[in-house]
């Protein structure tokens, strides 16, 4: 980007920033007068000169939050958290707008082009291409881990605003209709400032499913049709074939109401619900489709074949089918109602995915024949589009549930047949008494056995999977998978309770160790002929970037990543096994976050030959994929990633390389766990500096912090676990250990080989822009102020140890990119941030100050401190764009 590009993006983006915030500012006034603003504005302004560093500057800026009266907190925090959220609007929506300065040469707008072109040189043209492309074969899995922190009304109301800001766009600056579209904006903004930004309940496994149809409805329903046209469009002006009508290079898959790890709200009897209410929305959306195909298709002209199927001469044949396809839709929605309430319903719904998709090809194959092809190729195309994506079930579920919870089921069964302690046996033991009893004839289960209730939990959910229900699960995920029995016993207890045949079970492998030993299990699991019958030579292995994180650091994770995709891919290539990844990344880089593209191409070479499929996670969903444009923008780099990386992947990592790599993944773990596990004062120092503890008041999710009460770090989740550091902007789990690592080599005098690596390995070169782009955000000038009023002084060395670690790898990271700042070559998220601070500094210094007074003063905390503190964790997440 040009100097004059950049300066072009800032104006435009600025003028929308500043339009939204002088909208809230009238709000604030109106409601609580001049001072209030000029209050807010004081404390706005001062911010920005603390910015300097001057010390005397952020002095008067924490004089002026400390001495502010309690009944002013809310508002201001408010303001600060409002504004941030409308900043973000308008940077998302400014970036899909073709007023951007840089729309022209956008490099994520011509990444498919520009791959596309130099596909055709290598010689895949024709159908060839159009092919790779409709094979493409990604899944997003939606997630509802507890990181949206924005209640979906306000959610609705922010989808407006970028709604209006698109219209505004759009219309010339004299133009008659500009100021009532501008009243429009500040209706909405009064709206969202009147609302209360902190959910007082927290939403139920239910609730989340609604949350993620919603961004189907309101986002991806109009955006993946339009994205395949606009496929089709590029490929068609290259002399390639379209895309086959049923072609789906994106599904979506869900793990809100099937995820029960950890998570005792998520009942048997929530995904029986959600299983249903899936194909009630469904039904719906599709129903809306064959209402406004039911008006356009008046045309009489039909062939001979398409009047047959009909069974009877309408006038209106085209007409006809609708009707007879919105009666059943009907049926459903009744039906899929009645069953999600649990009670029986006498309809004819439709169940089988061709019942819809067959007629609506019939209407395009008749309407094409008789010369109305223009015709076809509107909204009835759109249609089948939507059919080969989302099908009856709108999403896939998963069914993800910690392996000890099935070991407990057949350690139970076991001790009722008097056969011994099932946990107990050797893993050979286990997996000759489960493939013995997968090809007996009796029944696994005793008639008269009294399971314990959370074994029953266990059973009921199955026995949810074997009914008709059961057709919109995905597959089964095993978290903390650890050996060839965990699969089995899956299976095992699945075909026991009468569900379908080969539905995939999925080992999840998460900490450091499982990773390492992924690839020999899975071997193990793919030499018995049993179960390479069963999986009929596919299968999908998940690896968890979360826990593998938290468990040895962010650096020795993404090696042992890398490592055990090669491994899984070697050994499944060997046993003739079509592998498929499933990457459960998070928002945030601590969490194997990061853009798509990057992310997709720096995996080991071939590990993504069987598709990809990969988490969307908490807030980024809504960041991703909440606007249609922005959403197709993004299906179209995951698209050109996964391409890209099949047909031209990188060359593997040169030996010395991996050597390095080896000796920085071991370093970095060693110095990871020195400080979380085997420093005595490590915990005392995260709960005395972060709001972890506070956490707890945000009603965020329907899953809670911890996998069980007590205990230490290792109790906690991964989310809150960052959401505490990023808080207080220390960032810890994305560097912590990375610095004593990459010292060893450059203290060696071996810097040189570190830029080589970074300059010619997508990999190494992914990790360390990740890495620069979250030690931008982080800021030890906060994190010294939350230490100085929160930790006791015994303490607080450890803290300045942390910072002078915090110092270290940015110098390092610094010196490996050859670079004299950070983000020098990032214009953009630097001009991000600048428009942010001036917000978040406030709120940091506020939120340090108001957990001092609530740990002080627990008995006599007023309502206004409460609010007030919950209100800058949500704002202070708005400002970082990642919560967890």
């Amino acid at each position: 980007m040009s100097t004059g590009q950049a300066f072009e993006l800032d104006s435009l983006l600025r003028d929308k920033v500043r339009l939204l915030g002088n909208l809230l500012g009238s709000t604030i006034r109106n409601q609580y007068g001049e001072e209030m603003l000029k209050r807010i504005e004081d404390i706005r302004k001062q911010a920005k000169k603390a910015r300097s560093g001057d010390h005397a500057e952020r002095d008067r800026l924490l004089a002026l939050l400390k001495t502010m009266p309690d009944d002013a907190l809310v508002p201001v925090v408010r303001g600060f958290n409002q504004f941030l959220n409308l900043a973000n609007i308008a940077e998302q929506q400014h970036g899909v707008s073709w007023r951007r300065g840089n729309a022209a040469d956008d490099e994520v707008e011509q990444m498919f082009t520009q791959l596309l072109d130099r596909l055709q040189q290598k010689g895949l043209d024709g159908s060839g291409l159009s092919q790779q492309v409709a094979d493409v074969n990604i899944e997003l899995v939606l997630t509802a881990h507890p990181t949206e922190i924005t209640r979906r009304t306000l959610i609705q109301k922010y989808d407006l605003i970028a709604h209006l800001l698109q219209q505004r766009d759009d219309l010339r600056a004299d133009h008659p209709g500009l100021p009532q579209l501008e009243q429009r904006l500040a209706a909405v903004i009064e709206e969202i400032w009147f609302t209360d930004e902190i959910r007082q309940v927290r939403p139920t496994a239910v609730d989340e499913a609604k949350w993620g149809f919603a961004v189907i409805e309101n986002s991806l329903w109009e955006a993946v049709p339009r994205l395949m046209r606009s496929l089709d469009s590029e490929l068609q002006q290259r002399g390639a074939e379209r895309l086959p009508l049923t072609a789906a290079p994106v599904r979506f898959s869900s793990w809100m109401g099937g995820d029960r790890d950890g998570n005792p709200n998520v009942t048997s009897g929530v995904t029986r619900e959600v299983l249903y209410l899936a194909r009630w929305m469904a039904a719906d959306l599709f129903l809306r489709d064959i209402e406004v195909l039911g008006m356009q298709l008046s045309m009489t002209e039909a062939t001979a074949e398409f009047r047959r199927t009909l069974g009877e001469n309408d006038a209106e044949p085209y007409r006809a089918c609708m009707h007879r396809l919105r009666e059943r839709l009907e049926q459903t929605k009744l039906w899929a109602a009645a069953q999600a309430r649990g009670e029986a319903c006498e309809a004819s719904p439709l169940v089988d995915e061709d019942e819809l998709l067959q007629p609506l090809l019939q209407c395009y194959h008749s309407l094409t024949e008789q010369g109305l092809g223009g015709v076809a190729e509107t909204g009835l195309l759109d249609t089948i589009r939507r059919v080969a994506c989302f099908g009856l079930t709108l999403v896939r579920l998963d069914v993800r549930q910690e392996s000890t919870r099935h070991t407990d089921v057949m350690a139970e069964i076991c001790e009722f047949y008097g056969m011994g302690d099932y946990r107990a046996w050797p893993e050979e033991k286990k997996q000759q008494f489960l493939l013995t009893e997968l090809q007996s004839r009796r029944p696994l289960i005793p008639n008269r056995w009294q399971p314990s209730a959370e074994v029953q939990e266990v059973l009921d959910t199955m026995q949810v999977l074997a009914t008709k229900a059961g057709d919109g699960v995905s597959c089964y995920i095993i978290s903390m998978a650890s050996e060839p029995s965990d699969v089995l016993t899956v299976v095992l207890l699945l075909q026991a309770c009468g569900v379908r045949d080969h539905m995939p079970v999925v080992p999840l492998f998460e900490t450091l160790s499982d990773l390492e030993q992924s690839a020999p299990r899975m071997e193990k699991l793919w030499s018995v002929d049993w179960y390479r019958e069963y999986s009929r030579g596919h299968q999908q292995v998940m690896i968890g970037y979360s826990d593998s994180s938290k468990d040895a650091g962010q650096l020795a994770a993404v090696w042992a990543q890398y490592r055990a995709q090669e491994a899984l891919s070697r050994v499944a290539a060997e046993k003739g096994i079509r592998l498929r990844l499933f990457h459960g990344r998070g928002g945030s880089v601590g969490r194997g976050g990061g853009p798509a593209h990057r992310a997709i191409l720096s995996q080991p070479p071939g590990s993504v030959a069987g598709g990809l499929r990969v988490t969307e996670q908490g807030e980024m969903i809504r960041f991703k994929f909440g606007l249609p444009d922005v959403a197709i923008r993004n299906l179209r780099v995951y698209i050109s990633a996964v391409l890209e990386a099949n047909l031209l992947p990188p060359e593997a990592p040169r030996p010395q390389w991996r050597e390095t790599m080896e000796e920085l993944a071991a370093a970095g773990v060693k110095s990871y766990r020195a400080m979380v596990r085997d420093t005595p004062e490590f915990v005392r120092y995260f709960r005395a500096a972060t709001p972890e503890q506070e956490l707890g008041k945000l009603a965020l999710g329907s899953r809670p912090a911890r996998r069980r009460s007590g205990g230490g770090i290792e109790t906690l989740r991964a989310i809150p676990w960052i959401f505490a550091w990023t808080q207080m902007r220390l960032m810890l789990p994305a560097w912590l250990g990375s610095d004593e690592a990459l010292d060893g080599p450059v203290g060696q005098g071996r810097l040189t080989q570190l830029q080589d690596m970074y300059n010619n390995w997508p990999f190494f070169r992914t990790y360390i822009d990740m890495l620069e782009m979250v030690l931008s955000k982080a800021d030890p000038a906060i994190a010294q102020y939350y230490e100085s009023r929160l930790v006791e002084a015994e303490l607080q060395p450890l803290g300045s140890q942390l910072r002078m670690r915090l110092d270290l790898i940015r110098e390092l990271v610094l010196q490996v990119k050859d670079q004299q700042t950070l983000l020098q070559n990032n214009l953009a998220l630097q001009q991000s941030m600048s428009v942010r601070d001036p917000y978040t500094d406030p709120l940091h210094y506020l939120q340090a100050e108001l957990l001092f007074r609530e740990r002080q003063d627990q008995e006599v905390i007023s309502e206004d401190v409460e609010r007030a503190l919950k209100v800058t964790m949500a704002g202070i997440a708005a400002g970082m764009r990642n919560t967890g």
